[in-house]
């Protein structure tokens, strides 16, 4: 189905995005990407072939266009491979919790425009935290490092540009004795609600402070700056809404049963709210349980879109299911096929921009990095050494299918070889 509906709409969009020419167009790796996807898992456009010595049988497995926004399959792919190389060579043996943090609308704009800007805040935020952490091991100052990895989301439920963080930091602190001494574990206590509510605070205030000193949060916008169509695509989604013309500016159509009392719902734990900073760090998984740390994994790294959530109406609008229901019983969204197209234009990050990171102990330079990080397993290192650093990071296609879906997609299905 969204295959069917970028073959059948995308040069219209194009050529509305492309105006008058008043605006600067779509740049070209939005485009690039848009056309990617139509070539995505088509024979035509290159294939492995994969035969069976047994009876000859042949298979044929198309390219991928390797798309980093919103490709269901190869954003299931890189999600499947990032879980596995987070789990097999990153995290350590120790609990890990969860720590997400979300920004006001003019803020999410701002990071989505700058990969630069989003950088700063992500680490300005772990600052934060790693502080909080080694405070509550009872440590001062720089004696102890924690460690984190980040995914930097660009999507919400509803399809629209929601820039966020995923944090999955090291639930306690490393400290060493001496130089040459391996690093101690020292588990922090959990948080109370108390605690990420003066989190949130402190993040507000210092991304704030970061914004006004950079002037961009100033009261009078520069006037000879002319926007881009990406910019004006990119703050409607923020907005929920429109960019192009004939609709330019409308809200999107919403299907549902209206709820008796929105403001009934129970207060989350762990979980603080100020001024459009949400700061949420409820979930936790203990040392020792890999599994529910490589779900939680793919969880912070999955793809925007996923096909089972899409559907077509009799009018050929797309109806997309949200994963829960809205406060007002919202439980599906209705786009034009234009509007869809641009939701997806809006979530195609910048070249080169970093979505995954690590920080503290688990950096790629981290003095304790070698000590912390497990060590491969036999069937994952290199011939030529056995040391954690000498680790095969990639994964091949059979082997990501086997591990998630447990289909062994190299045995023949005719003979079984």
């Amino acid at each position: 189905m969204l295959y069917q509906v970028l073959a059948e709409h995308l040069e219209t969009f194009l050529s509305r995005a492309a105006g008058d020419g008043t605006l600067p167009g779509l740049p070209r790796f939005v485009e690039r990407e848009l056309r990617g996807y139509l070539a995505c898992g088509l024979l035509c456009h290159g294939f492995c072939r994969v035969h069976c010595p047994s009876c000859g049988r042949d298979a044929l497995v198309a390219f991928s266009c390797k798309g980093r926004a919103f490709c269901p399959s190869c954003g299931g792919r890189r999600m499947a491979q990032t879980a596995a190389h987070l789990v097999d060579n990153v995290l350590p043996e120790v609990p890990v919790r969860q720590w997400v943090i979300s920004f006001p609308w003019r803020v999410r704009f701002l990071l989505a425009r700058n990969a630069r800007l989003c950088g700063a805040v992500r680490r300005l935020v772990l600052r934060a935290i790693f502080t909080w952490y080694r405070r509550r091991a009872g440590f001062r100052g720089h004696a102890a490092q924690g460690g984190a990895v980040c995914v930097a989301q660009r999507y919400g439920g509803a399809l629209n540009l929601n820039l966020h963080i995923h944090a999955l930091l090291l639930d306690g602190v490393y400290s060493a004795p001496s130089l040459h001494a391996p690093p101690i574990w020292h588990r922090a206590d959990p948080p109370a609600d108390e605690d990420v509510l003066r989190l949130c605070r402190t993040i507000r205030i210092r991304v704030l402070r970061l914004l006004h000193r950079r002037g961009l949060l100033d009261e009078a916008p520069d006037t000879n700056e002319q926007p881009s169509l990406l910019s004006l695509i990119a703050a409607a989604s923020v907005q929920g809404r429109t960019a192009l013309e004939p609709q330019a500016g409308s809200r999107l159509g919403r299907l549902g049963t209206p709820a008796v009392d929105p403001s009934a719902a129970p207060r989350a734990p762990l979980c603080a709210n100020v001024d459009g900073f949400s700061l949420h760090a409820a979930v936790r998984v203990g040392a020792g349980q890999r599994d529910r740390l490589e779900r939680l994994c793919r969880y912070v790294s999955r793809p925007a879109l996923a096909t089972g959530r899409l559907s077509l109406s009799r009018r050929g609008n797309v109806l997309l299911r949200l994963r829960h229901p809205w406060r007002d019983g919202t439980t599906h969204l209705v786009f034009e096929p234009l509007a869809f197209i641009e939701r997806l234009a809006s979530l195609v990050p910048f070249p080169r921009a970093h979505q995954l990171t690590y920080h503290g102990v688990l950096a790629p330079a981290a003095a304790f990095r070698d000590d912390v990080v497990p060590r491969p397993p036999s069937s994952r290192r290199r011939k030529n050494g056995s040391d954690a650093s000498g680790c095969d990071h990639s994964y091949s296609w059979p082997e990501l299918m086997r591990r998630v879906f447990d289909v062994d997609v190299l045995r023949c299905t005719s003979c079984g070889s």
